[in-house]
């Protein structure tokens, strides 16, 4: 499991920049597209909002990795 601290004066991270973030997509656009079909799960549901916001505890999976959001 990845895990992304947010910065002190964040207080969340849009779903797009964490896949980036924790390098399980190479860019935007690729973000982008594995969101829009359905292939990243937030808390275990399927969500299809590029910015969508997570929030310290929030869970977030994609091609069997996750990632963890913490302050």
């Amino acid at each position: 499991m990845e895990i992304i601290k947010l910065r002190p004066q964040d207080e969340f991270i849009k779903l797009g920049q964490a896949l980036k973030a924790a390098g399980l997509v190479e860019s935007g656009v690729e973000a982008k597209d594995v969101i829009q079909n359905g292939l990243v799960l937030v808390n275990g549901e399927i969500d299809t909002r590029r910015g969508r916001k997570l929030y310290p505890g929030d869970i977030a999976s994609f091609d069997g990795n996750e990632i963890k959001i913490e302050k």
